[in-house]
């Protein structure tokens, strides 16, 4: 079990930023894929973004370019910079942590609204 916090979501001007971060409450931390997600009113969640304990990344087409995961194994900290952001990126953001597919924990979800 690891336990995600998220944090740094708010409104933003389309064409704005945001950074969100994910803080892990375990030092283990460093083997697990980690990941984004988000989840409009309406719709299914989808992915956004994964990094792999390596440091290997994956991104949802319609982020590429746009936005940027990484993160810190010593800090257990996930961060996605979020940049040019369009109002079609409103959703609630959801860290993942997920080990081989046997295990996976979820945050409690941080709202992005982009609106004019």
């Amino acid at each position: 079990q690891v336990q995600l916090v998220e944090s740094g979501g708010g409104l933003v001007q389309p064409g704005g930023s945001l950074r969100l971060s994910c803080a892990a409450s375990r030092n283990i931390f460093s083997i697990y894929t980690m990941g984004w997600y988000r989840q409009a009113p309406g719709k299914q969640r989808e992915l956004v973004a994964t990094i792999t304990s390596g440091g290997s990344t994956n991104y949802a087409d319609s982020v590429k370019g746009r936005f940027t995961i990484s993160r810190d194994n010593a800090k257990s900290t996930v961060d996605l910079q979020m940049n040019a952001l369009k109002p079609e990126d409103t959703a609630v953001y959801y860290c993942n942590a997920d080990l081989h597919g046997l295990f996976r924990s979820w945050g409690q979800g941080t709202q992005v609204t982009v609106s004019s």
